[in-house]
């Protein structure tokens, strides 16, 4: 791979990272309900995914167990969704990515379960250092300790989700598994509005809020999806994995931008950002040390 064509990748890689980055922006553009965004998203990213499949002529056959975890794990998703949207309301873009990045702590503590590996010491002593980080976060923003406490339960749906697509996607294709798992969201979701009445009182989005919705459903959701599996092309997992650590200082940065005051913390939240920012880097550089030994280790 020539370098005109290798860079090109990195930079289609990180407008994927800016749009997942942007999809907190969005949350707080967004005026109805959490729940009523992640159905409205995930139905958006299923038709999206169904047209690319379609004229891509892909095919939607998968086994019948298959079909009953992906339905499940879509339902997981919209949990991790619901609870990331909510944070995004209750508190803000920083506050919701930053707490968020704890991802890599809980899925630190799933792998050796799901894959059936040792614990590596060292992600216990990074997973201690997050967790000082986000100690740090919630005593300078305690006004935002509802938000904080729904990001921490949105990163730990994202952990469960995570890993388990690193065991689907050895049998099936990710395209064919976020479908099932977009449809088994919006079934999830739709259930729940039958049993509760919610959609008697589904809030209908304004003009604006419809062109916020595509952006995030087939641009955030089915493009960015599809983006980024063509770079695993041509890109290690190794160097996509740790490029996507830069999604939280990516959507904090715009966030800084656009809506200015807002945004802006105490200093010492910052101190607990670059704590969280800092044990996620150096997870990635002790696994690639690990790696130019010749050692196996997880990506994340």
């Amino acid at each position: 791979m020539n370098f005109l064509t290798k860079y090109k990748y990195y930079l289609s890689l990180h407008a994927v990272i800016f749009l997942w980055g942007f999809t907190g922006i969005l949350g707080r553009l967004i005026t109805i309900p959490s729940s009523n965004i992640v159905w409205l998203r995930m139905l958006i990213a299923l038709l999206g995914l169904v047209v690319f499949m379609v004229l891509t002529r892909r095919s939607f056959y998968t086994g019948n167990l298959n079909k009953v975890k992906y339905l499940i794990t879509g339902v997981i998703t919209a949990g991790h969704w619901i609870l990331f949207f909510e944070a995004l309301k209750v508190s803000n873009v920083s506050i919701t990515l930053t707490t968020l990045a704890s991802t890599s702590l809980f899925v630190a503590f799933l792998e050796p379960f799901f894959f059936k590996r040792k614990i590596i010491p060292y992600e216990i002593l990074l997973g201690a250092g997050t967790l000082v980080g986000l100690a740090v976060i919630f005593q300078a923003e305690t006004d935002y300790s509802w938000g904080i406490f729904l990001a921490l339960g949105s990163a730990v749906l994202a952990a469960v989700f995570g890993t388990v697509n690193g065991i689907f996607v050895k049998n099936d294709r990710p395209t064919l598994i976020t479908a099932y798992e977009m449809l088994g969201g919006v079934l999830g979701i739709s259930v729940y509005y039958l049993v509760t009445g919610g959609f008697q009182g589904f809030e209908m989005p304004t003009n604006m809020d419809w062109i916020w919705l595509l952006i995030l459903g087939l641009v955030c959701t089915s493009l960015a999806f599809v983006v980024s599996i063509e770079v695993m092309k041509e890109l290690s997992p190794f160097t996509v994995s740790m490029s996507i650590n830069m999604e939280p200082i990516y959507a904090i940065l715009f966030a800084l931008l656009i809506f200015k005051q807002d945004e802006f913390m105490s200093p010492l939240f910052y101190v607990g950002a670059v704590i969280v920012m800092g044990m996620i880097f150096l997870n990635g550089y002790f696994k690639r040390k690990a790696r130019l030994k010749g050692e196996k280790v997880p990506l994340h």
